[in-house]
C-alpha cells in the first residue's frame, strides 16, 4: 500500500475512520434499543430517546407513574477499557443533570415527578441497569 493511501485510510477524514464512527453510532443505537426494550418490559413508558439540545444528549427517558428516569446508556464490545459505567464520570453526570432539568422544563408533566438517574451497561448481549447511579 502506498504511503498516500495508508495516510488516507488512517486519517480522521479517511473512509476507515468514517466507518469506525458509523460502527460506534450503530453499536450505541443498538444498545439504546435494547435498554428501551428492557424498560418497557419492566412496565415503563418510553417518553423520549436521543433528545438533543445545544448542550448535549439524553439517551433514554422513561416513566412509570410519577417516576421519570433518565438513563445514560454505555455500550461496549469488551471490558478492555473497563466497565462501561465507569465512562460516566462527575462531569458527564453534571451535564446529564442539567440536560434533564432542561428536558423537564420543556416537557410539562402533570403533577409532581420523582427524577432518577440510571446508567445502563450493554456488554454483548448482557444488560446491567444501575438504578439511582448518581
Amino acid at each position: 500500500m502506498t504511503q498516500q493511501r495508508e495516510a488516507k485510510r488512517l486519517s480522521p477524514g479517511g473512509h476507515a475512520a468514517n466507518e469506525q464512527a458509523w460502527d460506534r453510532q450503530a453499536l450505541g443505537r443498538w444498545g439504546e434499543d435494547r435498554v428501551a426494550r428492557w424498560y418497557r418490559r419492566q412496565g415503563f413508558r418510553v417518553l423520549d430517546r436521543n433528545w438533543r439540545s445545544g448542550r448535549g444528549e439524553l439517551d433514554v427517558i422513561v416513566q412509570q407513574g410519577s417516576l421519570v428516569v433518565v438513563c445514560e446508556v454505555k455500550t461496549r464490545t469488551s471490558l478492555a477499557y473497563g466497565r462501561p459505567a465507569e465512562a460516566v464520570g462527575y462531569q458527564k453526570q453534571q451535564r446529564i443533570r442539567r440536560l434533564a432539568a432542561q428536558w423537564l422544563s420543556e416537557h410539562e408533566r402533570s403533577g409532581a415527578v420523582q427524577l432518577r438517574f440510571d446508567v445502563a451497561e450493554v456488554l454483548g448481549r448482557k444488560i446491567r441497569v444501575i438504578e439511582s447511579a448518581f
